[in-house]
């Protein structure tokens, strides 16, 4: 039987997590003593594991003080989370798109910056956790857009490159597709824009969830 696998970035493509990342940026900043980095260009940074993303933050870091700046992220993460004050609200549509992937036999994986708490976190919060098979994170794979979350996805479930695409809104999740051999779908709604996801080799951006569904197949 043929394993037919689609695989969602997290941030920016099935939840809205900005808010909270800017937050959790500028309070471990603060605590390092450094000057709160750019909101527009954390932004632009998420989708990649928090050492590389700090590392474009602070290029004036040495790898001591990368070290600290993830550790005081984290904290701060794990404190809004504790208070109830994190909100990652899912996108318009994600929960029945998703539903009706799964129902028409589509494998569903997810392939993110995310730590493994994280996205195990904002799947149960929102009631998504029984629909996906693979899930890969920062925490274990090299960031992205090394192809190694994407290669892992494929060899828990058999599935082969050209039945396998990957759906995300950052040129990181185009890359990494492209290096792994497989599909590409970008989406608008994310943090990237259109023209940065088909320059990068995205065979198509989704404006809407019924798009995002015609182009996946």
């Amino acid at each position: 039987m043929t394993v037919r696998l689609a695989v969602f970035d997290c941030d920016g493509t099935l939840s809205d997590g900005q808010a909270g990342v800017v937050r959790a940026m500028d309070t471990a900043f603060a605590e390092q003593g450094l000057p709160a980095p750019d909101h527009h260009t954390v932004r632009r940074i998420v989708g990649l594991s928090l050492p590389q993303a700090m590392r474009e933050l602070a290029p004036q870091a040495d790898d001591d003080a990368v070290h600290d700046l993830v550790d005081s992220y984290k904290a701060a993460f794990r404190a809004m989370r504790a208070d109830g004050s994190l909100k990652e609200p899912l996108y318009d549509g994600i929960p029945a798109l998703l539903a009706r992937l799964h129902a028409k036999g589509w494998t569903l994986g997810v392939a993110t910056g995310k730590s493994d708490r994280g996205l195990a976190s904002t799947l149960a919060a929102n009631g998504l956790t029984h629909l996906f098979g693979p899930l890969h994170t920062a925490d274990r794979h090299p960031s992205k857009p090394s192809p190694a979350m994407l290669q892992a996805a494929m060899d828990d479930c058999l599935a082969a490159p050209e039945n396998t695409v990957m759906i995300g809104d950052t040129v990181y999740d185009i890359v990494m597709a492209q290096s792994a051999g497989v599909r590409a779908i970008g989406v608008n709604w994310g943090y990237h824009e259109v023209d940065e996801l088909l320059n990068a080799g995205a065979e198509a951006v989704a404006t809407s969830m019924a798009e995002l569904e015609e182009m996946i197949g």
